[in-house]
């Protein structure tokens, strides 16, 4: 891995997060036909104006809103981290503007943490592995200070809460450490088998107790290990069909037809991926290339907005998208934070 890294790349990576999600708005719920018929060629596709931004970018400044919060009382723990994300996710539940279609397993674990008597495991849809989990995780991947152990379990608890499902988990450690490294300068080259690597390590590593308590049991799996296990195993076979993407690469096809559509967690992760993959270089034909697709557009768009960003930073994205962007003010706060500016 490279330790040259892009300039500002936390701002980078959160105005793509809200850029792709702004594209991927008005596509999320057509096929690639439709898209071509109403927004002409892909490669020229433009986010509207203002560009809104749906509940993809909403969670995820509700979690960085948390995580600001929690650092302040020091180091990253689960019993610093818990309440305010809660908090924050609960927030965004009762907000007049959570109109952007949610998902829903996110309104009823939200609605349930809102009983802050309830142990959040009660709440978490431990059924659910929906794109939920990791849309949202991308903070984690760009907040400093953290090491590869607290990032894992803060990425995986802040999943939890809502989507309890293994896969869920597994997919959003996944994602917020290829954001962190790109962050950090690794090449796309080698990103998958980095990432094929750490999920071999977090097989083998089990479950993390200290950080999902006793999550594991709402599952009725036979054990703490089994259920860890099944969420890397699924996110594994994910990265298979995204390496065999890889090695016979179509930028003009669908890329759901290869990685998934992208509603649930690790397709999310690997059809992203695959999208920032067919064009490292060219973040913005990346975002145009998720936003046009049959699967969750706008979730697709926003994780690849995510890693482009991380790995160009912040001048990746034309400054007339940036201008109308919805939320630009906060998101270019946290990216100062993260970037130590």
């Amino acid at each position: 891995m490279t330790t040259s890294a892009a300039e500002r790349p936390a701002t980078g990576a959160l105005l793509g997060l809200a850029l792709g999600d702004a594209l991927g708005l008005p596509t999320e719920f057509d096929d690639v036909a439709s898209i071509l018929d109403g927004c002409g060629p892909w490669r020229s596709m433009e986010p509207p104006r203002p560009a809104l931004v749906t509940d993809d970018t909403q969670m995820t400044l509700a979690l960085a809103r948390g995580l600001r919060a929690a650092a302040e009382s020091g180091p990253l723990t689960p019993a610093r981290m818990a309440r305010p994300v809660r908090d924050e996710y609960v927030e965004w539940w009762r907000s007049p503007e959570n109109d952007r279609a949610p998902g829903r397993t996110c309104l009823v674990a939200c609605e349930l943490l809102s009983d802050r008597d309830r142990p959040w495991q009660e709440a978490s849809q431990v059924g659910s592995k929906g794109c939920g989990a990791n849309m949202r995780v991308a903070p984690l991947g760009l907040m400093p200070g953290l090491d590869d152990d607290r990032r894992a379990g803060a990425a995986q608890l802040q999943a939890a809460l809502t989507h309890g499902h293994p896969t869920a988990l597994a997919a959003s450690d996944l994602t917020a450490y290829a954001v962190h490294l790109l962050a950090r300068g690794a090449e796309p080259g080698e990103l998958t088998g980095l990432l094929r690597a750490y999920a071999h390590d977090e097989r083998r590593t089990g479950y993390r107790e200290e950080w999902l308590g006793d999550l594991w049991r709402h599952a009725h799996d036979p054990s703490a290990e089994s259920f860890a296990a099944r969420g890397w195993d699924e996110c594994l076979a994910a990265l298979d069909r995204l390496d065999a993407a890889l090695r016979a690469p179509d930028p003009e096809a669908d890329p759901c037809l290869a990685t998934g559509g992208g509603w649930i967690a690790e397709e999310a992760l690997a059809t992203g991926l695959l999208c920032f993959l067919l064009f490292p270089g060219e973040p913005v034909t990346a975002l145009r290339r998720a936003a046009c697709t049959s699967g969750d557009s706008d979730s697709i768009a926003c994780l690849a907005g995510a890693f482009a960003g991380a790995h160009l930073g912040a001048e990746a994205w034309p400054r007339e998208w940036v201008e109308h962007l919805e939320h630009r003010d906060e998101l270019l706060e946290f990216g100062a934070l993260w970037d130590g500016r």
